[in-house]
């Protein structure tokens, strides 16, 4: 078991994040237990989901909302409570003493404290001291993201409000959230979440923006660039399903058109999934919907942050892969 100090030992030498800055925070209850609320879906309508919350819920509610009192340098700009894990977004408006991770550490270890007091007052009486075997209600320490990107405080803020939402669509419609394991395409082994029917489409198509088409573009001459783009969506409209990995900024402009006239499609990511995965916030209806397929040929890596230029040339290399084996449905196996 590691120290309280080796827990806290992953921030680099100087990043001690003491500056002025926006940060999503996220503290997860240990056994995933709905610990902190229960979640209710009136009407099975996820529009109307929301958390009620237990007392211990809402006594870490309120142990969030007194950072400030504590770091005057701190506004919590959003405050979202879950049936297990609780997400904040803290700005800090004037440079600090101490720094966010000791401000966070601070919050971590008086969740904690009350953690124990509610362990302590669940546990039977008859029970010593030395004789209980509760797991830490919070054992691993939150979850710290600097946020410097522009329109990224806005997506959070939309994502952590739109929880309760997310949550009770994927209690309704399991099906789609369900990672699946080892789905063979072209000889190729995936991990899927989606629609893997998707995968019996008749006509595929590949998205690609090739480097010389925005070469041109750069130089004047457009015509190219604009044709492929607007022949993506096109296709899309007449019932093609559309492959990729929407790298490039103009492929991500062709996903942004796809995702809002809501066509089909099957989207290759750089990263596996995690346990609990869930969508970003373009993709998530997309998957409820029955829309869209993602696909991963890697195990889930929860220390990756970017993605490699091998990793790009390899994706779209699958998605050609893609788009060829859909033609022969025997070379598909779920």
């Amino acid at each position: 078991m590691k120290t309280e100090e080796e827990l806290w030992s992953w921030q680099e030498l100087e990043t001690a994040w003491k500056g002025v800055g926006i940060y999503h925070i996220t503290l997860v209850v240990s056994s995933r237990k709905p610990l902190l609320g229960n979640l209710r879906i009136p009407n099975n309508d996820p529009e109307q989901a929301h958390v009620d919350l237990t007392p211990f819920g809402e006594e870490i509610k309120n142990c969030v909302r007194t950072i400030p009192d504590h770091h005057p340098e701190i506004q919590i700009l959003a405050l979202r409570m879950m049936p297990n894990h609780v997400h904040f977004i803290l700005h800090v408006r004037s440079k600090m003493q101490i720094g966010i991770r000791a401000a966070v550490r601070g919050f971590w270890q008086g969740a904690k404290i009350i953690g124990r007091a509610y362990s302590s007052s669940i546990a039977p009486n008859d029970i010593r001291d030395n004789e209980r075997r509760m797991d830490p209600i919070f054992n691993d320490v939150p979850f710290i993201r600097p946020m410097s990107r522009r329109g990224q405080l806005q997506a959070m803020i939309r994502y952590i409000q739109m929880n309760p939402q997310r949550l009770a669509t994927k209690l309704l419609k399991p099906g789609y959230f369900y990672v699946q394991k080892d789905v063979e395409i072209g000889g190729r082994m995936y991990e899927a979440v989606g629609n893997v029917e998707l995968l019996q489409a008749t006509r595929i198509k590949p998205v690609h923006v090739r480097w010389t088409m925005v070469e041109e573009a750069e130089h004047g001459d457009n015509t190219r660039l604009r044709d492929y783009k607007n022949g993506c969506v096109l296709a899309a409209r007449e019932g093609t399903v559309m492959v990729s990995p929407f790298i490039s900024e103009h492929e991500r402009a062709v996903l942004e058109v796809l995702l809002k006239e809501k066509h089909p499609i099957i989207y290759i990511a750089d990263n596996g999934f995690g346990q609990y995965f869930k969508p970003s916030d373009a993709l998530f209806d997309a998957v409820a919907d029955g829309r869209l397929l993602i696909l991963s040929p890697w195990l889930y890596d929860p220390k990756k942050k970017h993605v490699t230029r091998a990793e790009c040339v390899e994706m779209n290399k699958m998605a050609e892969e893609i788009a060829t084996s859909l033609i022969v449905p025997n070379d598909i196996r779920v």
